[in-house]
């Protein structure tokens, strides 16, 4: 594996492994998954002792997937990531890249079909990988959740606009927080024991979706997490977590997926809404 491995790949199989993990292995699977970026220049004294273990833990850890050590799995993140070691390039330093890595102009058909032949690719990986399981369950949760909280920030924001203009069209109560004058604290603080809190952020991860996520949980509301990891910051405190990752093209990620995902939690939990609505006046029609 090795050989081969890339950073997704490897991350892949620590989320498939991460329930039979030690306690310490956790930690550290925890910790490679927050610090994928920076991974490549740590030490592996310095990753001990934020995780607080030994450093022969960070070798057992890597020896868990077919590496010699930890130099081996570290290289994987090295090749990965040594050409972003310096800010993330703005939209208009991504489409200049575009064009100086091209010997000739796109025509806008051809960009427009490559990057939904991607967005294409990433519904079949959706498709093929998801846990219906882990969807019903989330579908559960909204379907008894008094109250319905949303939050996404930034290129989340979209996604989070939809599944609360979706879920209006039901009899929930929901809410979307938007953060407005920068009270994201104050919009929340009414959540209780018997709402959900719907949660979208992808890598990086808002900053002000994982405190909302935090406050939730310290309210003891229910929290269904879609970020594109089960071992990302969110999912810490997610009563449910749905992962989803997205095709990209021209150094640009879609939206297809996640919002192809929140379409069909709320098809799913309208149809359920819906279904109980006719049981119960079936059974109404019975009694008299």
């Amino acid at each position: 594996m090795a050989e081969t491995a890339t950073v997704d790949q490897l991350m892949l199989q620590i989320a498939d492994k991460y329930p039979t993990l030690s306690k310490q292995l956790k930690i550290i699977a925890k910790y490679i998954e927050q610090h994928r970026t920076s991974l490549m220049l740590e030490r592996i004294s310095d990753i001990a002792e934020h995780c607080d273990v030994q450093p022969s833990a960070i070798v057992r850890f890597a020896k868990q997937f077919g590496f010699t050590g930890f130099s081996e799995m570290q290289a994987v993140f090295r090749d990965a990531y040594t050409a972003q070691t310096g800010p993330s390039p703005n939209y208009q330093q991504r489409i200049r890249k575009l064009i100086e890595t091209k010997a000739s102009p796109l025509q806008s058909g051809a960009m427009a079909r490559e990057f939904i032949d991607a967005s294409r690719s990433g519904l079949d990986e959706l498709l093929s990988g998801l846990d219906e399981t882990r969807f019903e369950e989330a579908v559960k949760l909204l379907h008894k959740a008094e109250n319905i909280y949303v939050i996404g920030v930034r290129r989340s924001f979209p996604i989070a606009t939809y599944i609360v203009y979706a879920l209006q069209h039901t009899n929930k109560r929901v809410h979307i927080l938007s953060g407005l004058g920068g009270m994201f604290r104050e919009q929340i603080r009414s959540i209780g024991k018997n709402d959900v809190l719907i949660a979208i952020s992808f890598t990086p991860y808002g900053k002000e979706t994982q405190a909302c996520v935090r406050l939730a949980h310290h309210h003891q509301a229910k929290t269904l997490v879609i970020t594109d990891s089960q071992l990302s910051p969110l999912a810490k405190h997610a009563t449910v977590s749905l992962t989803v990752k997205e095709g990209s093209a021209f150094a640009f990620r879609s939206l297809t997926n996640a919002m192809c995902l929140c379409q069909a939690l709320f098809i799913a939990l309208a149809y359920r809404l819906e279904l109980n609505v006719e049981e119960a006046n079936a059974i109404d029609g019975y009694d008299e």
